[in-house]
């Protein structure tokens, strides 16, 4: 076998999510969206639509896709489904497809329109004989699974009431200074405890924002990115393990799956949590933060709600997180954005949220299927 190739990252590209949530459309297309991010993120990489040889999408099909985004012959082409684990995922794939040979340059692009044409994300569920019986007392969204769990990490753990808000106060700061994030306004902690439960213990600040959006990321060869115009990130190591039931539940909080993750990926990469600069997790809910800050080292297990205060997550803190803003702050991109966001920083692309000499950065998504990535600045 021919030795890997090394991947990087050297395009970005992704819509104004803050124009799109204000301006709902009925008629707003998934693939418009995605295509408008492959525009940008091309630009940003300085390549041709001709130069793309590998094409993985997400919430937009493949073969309409491919038609609509002007890549109709890619020797590489497959569509994952629409969760937020998929982003994590389709990374991997696209360093894979590069490492083997398989494919020079891939675009994994997202498209989804949820806002506008009013997908919920909750309310109904996959017909199975056990499914069936959660479904009667409510538990049709990923929220309320989210909820009991984080209702169990309370308990076990002596969590008070409120101990989240430093995550949603965070991310609201962050976003008032990201110009394409959704909300802008900051929250203070009176606020969020003032705010109403969605699904008791987590309150409105807890929930990821729907939106319209399209995000993409150019991936290619370490060798052909040192010939483009920006800075070259480099995937020095990413692993996955799955934790998956019936159910949108982990009874340890995905800390095993994470566990296993987090040794693979600082292992191969030569990172440990200690040198990252910054830290890019998938929020859908608040609880995930403190799972994954525990799930990967970063925070003692049981402590990531006192661990993380408003200081040691803070740009200028000791480990920021979610500098644009996160899932509650810029948009619900499943994952997407984070990706972009931690490029952004690496290459010092990031404006007012610029995390000071910004040379390594991990993606972590605590979920069903266990992401993580550590990206490094060549």
């Amino acid at each position: 076998m021919p030795e890997r190739r090394q991947v990087a990252i050297v395009g970005v590209g992704q819509t104004d999510f803050g124009a799109l949530y204000a301006n709902k459309d009925a008629q707003r297309d998934a693939y418009a969206l995605g295509a408008e991010a492959l525009r940008l993120a091309l630009d940003d990489a300085g390549l041709r639509k001709d130069e793309v040889d590998g094409l993985l999408t997400a919430r937009i099909h493949y073969e309409h896709g491919a038609h609509v985004l002007g890549i109709p012959t890619p020797r590489v082409i497959n569509a994952l489904e629409g969760s937020g684990r998929m982003s994590g995922v389709a990374v991997q794939h696209a360093v894979s497809l590069i490492e083997t040979g398989q494919a020079d340059v891939v675009a994994c692009v997202y498209g989804n329109n949820g806002r506008s044409v009013k997908m919920t994300y909750g309310g109904a569920y996959t017909d199975s004989p056990t499914t069936r019986y959660d479904a009667m007392y409510g538990m049709t969204s990923p929220g309320a699974y989210v909820a009991m769990m984080y209702r169990r990490y309370m308990h076990d753990y002596g969590v008070p009431d409120g101990a989240l808000a430093p995550i949603a106060i965070n991310n609201r700061r962050n976003a008032a200074l990201n110009p394409v994030a959704v909300m802008r306004e900051e929250i203070t902690e009176e606020q969020y405890l003032g705010s109403r439960h969605i699904a008791d213990p987590l309150r409105l600040y807890d929930y990821c924002i729907i939106n319209d959006g399209g995000v993409a990321l150019i991936l290619t060869t370490v060798d052909k990115a040192r010939d483009l115009a920006k800075r070259p990130v480099r995937v020095a190591a990413t692993a996955a393990r799955a934790s998956v039931g019936n159910f949108y539940t982990s009874t340890d909080f995905f800390h095993s799956a994470s566990q296993d993750v987090a040794r693979r990926v600082y292992a191969e990469s030569g990172y440990g949590p200690q040198d990252m600069d910054c830290l890019q997790i998938y929020d859908n809910f608040t609880p995930t933060v403190l799972f994954s800050l525990e799930g990967f080292d970063h925070a003692p297990r049981g402590e990531a709600w006192k661990w993380a205060s408003p200081d040691r997550i803070a740009r200028d803190g000791e480990m920021p997180v979610n500098t644009a803003g996160g899932h509650t702050g810029e948009s619900y991109m499943q994952g997407w954005g984070h990706h972009v966001e931690a490029v952004r920083q690496i290459r010092g692309e990031a404006g007012p949220r610029q995390v000071p000499d910004c040379d390594v950065a991990q993606y972590i998504c605590a979920s069903p299927i266990v992401t993580s990535h550590v990206l490094v600045g060549e």
